[in-house]
């Protein structure tokens, strides 16, 4: 039986740690990824990461960019809606070779999707035999051997759930932004501090930093407009709770396939908007994120 393991040979015990008391995986400087932007999506779990991430990959592609979308997630259905039917993840293709990675082709682990956006999706390790952040720097250096990365123009990496640990953390370390999306409820903002902690304890080493808030699901923004101006945030796109949305995806598409009612043309047009902005130069955050306390004390918790 294979199991997924991280070589002691892989950590760098000469760099500081990339938090206090932690331990990390620290990044190969030979799978730094080349000229693409990078954006790495975090957000509470459930939160729809996966349908943002998918539309926002879609946008980028609408905009002419060469897109590739990485999704980070055992239940890999990151890109879904692109390829509109579940892939096999690249752990899964690499046992099928015995983990023996010189044997496969591109077109055994990178899917086309719509618009030309490729897809890719890590997996994950069998559950509680590895770690996430060795899955996705497997995944980076084989599009890194088959020169996958050097004509791409945006890569997006989708990440699961909250962040609970440094294999979860990994993909900021390729990022140059990171991306939170989040709803209007005190969850999804709790869970938002905790993502902006992370992203501050990768900045340490790393080139990532914040870039903005994505706001998601929610008919209103006021308690994410509390918490922003509190830490430094700044909310860059909002999409509403639609039922158009929630049906792109039971339809296994984006939601520029929809039907071009004047609900989803306003979607659309919110998601090129962010695209192109993120395509311009996106300054960084310094954002300070809560004790756990001061945000039940801001978001009016007895």
């Amino acid at each position: 039986m294979n199991t997924v393991s991280v070589p002691i040979s892989v950590l760098n015990t000469k760099k500081p740690p990339d938090g206090d008391g932690s331990v990390q995986v620290h990044l190969d400087p030979n799978l730094k990824i080349g000229n693409a932007k990078v954006f790495a999506i975090y957000g509470k779990g459930g939160i729809g990461k996966s349908t943002t991430s998918s539309n926002l990959s879609a946008a980028f592609s609408k905009l002419g960019k060469r897109v590739l979308q990485i999704g980070c997630d055992p239940k890999h259905d990151s890109t879904f809606t692109l390829t509109g039917k579940l892939v096999p993840t690249v752990i899964d293709i690499l046992e099928t070779v015995d983990f023996h990675a010189e044997e496969l082709k591109i077109e055994d682990f990178v899917y086309p999707g719509y618009n030309g956006v490729m897809c890719v999706e890590a997996g994950g390790p069998p559950a509680g035999t590895g770690c996430g952040g060795y899955v996705v720097g497997q995944t980076v250096k084989l599009l890194k051997e088959h020169h996958l990365l050097e004509d791409t123009d945006v890569v997006i990496f989708d990440v699961l759930g909250d962040v609970v640990c440094g294999g979860f953390a990994a993909p900021l370390q390729h990022a140059d932004r990171a991306l939170i999306v989040t709803a209007n409820d005190f969850d999804s903002i709790f869970a938002m501090n905790r993502i902006v902690q992370a992203i501050a304890a990768k900045a340490k080493n790393y080139d990532v930093r914040l870039g903005g808030v994505i706001a998601n699901r929610s008919a209103g923004t006021d308690q994410i407009d509390k918490f922003n101006k509190r830490v430094g945030l700044k909310t860059m796109a909002h999409f509403p709770d639609l039922d158009a949305i929630r049906r792109s995806r039971l339809k296994k598409c984006t939601i520029f396939e929809m039907e071009a009612t004047p609900e989803i043309v306003a979607v659309q047009e919110e998601y090129l908007r962010l695209a192109q902005s993120l395509l311009e130069e996106l300054p960084p955050i310094e954002a300070e994120s809560l004790k756990d306390r001061e945000i039940f004390d801001l978001l009016g918790f007895d």
